[in-house]
């Protein structure tokens, strides 16, 4: 069903036609890879955007550091750092919004005060802006790689040098 492809994207297009979304001939199709024959009709429903509002929510934050530009915290892993698909709620900047009430609004709706980011099964510090002042001087200071990064990890067994450098 590539003529889907000039609509949405392919996997989107996949979604649409697992979810129902897609008639061929007025039946549902389920077969992604069904071929398409002239005069067959094709109807797609493509349902409203999930809501983009970022709500906030009362959550656990582990804060190293906080004043009126910026506020420095500790992220569990686990946790997401922005809302995205599958997690709309219960993220990092939920509970960031319910603590600032503001952040900067560079980062957009969804990532808003966001400079950088952690995996949501990494641990360790994040760096975010309140004011658009301050997003601008960090951004540039991450793009300028000013900000000096150190990471620990956990090994398997015993390593064969005491002490090391890992290049990723």
């Amino acid at each position: 069903m590539t003529a889907l492809d000039e609509i949405v994207s392919r996997a989107q297009a996949q979604r649409l036609i697992k979810s129902g979304n897609v008639l061929l001939n007025g039946k549902p199709e389920c077969a992604p890879s069904r071929k398409v024959r002239a005069g067959q009709e094709i109807s797609v429903t493509i349902p409203p955007p999930e809501s983009t509002e970022v709500l906030p929510e009362k959550g656990v934050l582990d804060i190293l550091y906080e004043d009126e530009h910026l506020i420095v915290i500790n992220k569990a892993a686990g946790v997401v750092v922005h809302p995205s698909a599958g997690h709309a709620s219960g993220t990092l900047v939920n509970f960031l919004i319910h603590h600032c009430q503001d952040l900067s609004g560079i980062g957009g709706i969804m990532r808003p005060g966001i400079v950088h980011r952690i995996d949501k099964d990494t641990s360790g510090v994040l760096v975010i802006a309140k004011t658009d002042d301050a997003h601008l001087h960090l951004s540039n200071q991450f793009k300028q790689h000013s900000v000096k990064r150190q990471y620990q990890c956990l090994v398997w067994g015993v390593p064969e040098k005491e002490h090391g450098v890992v290049n990723a």
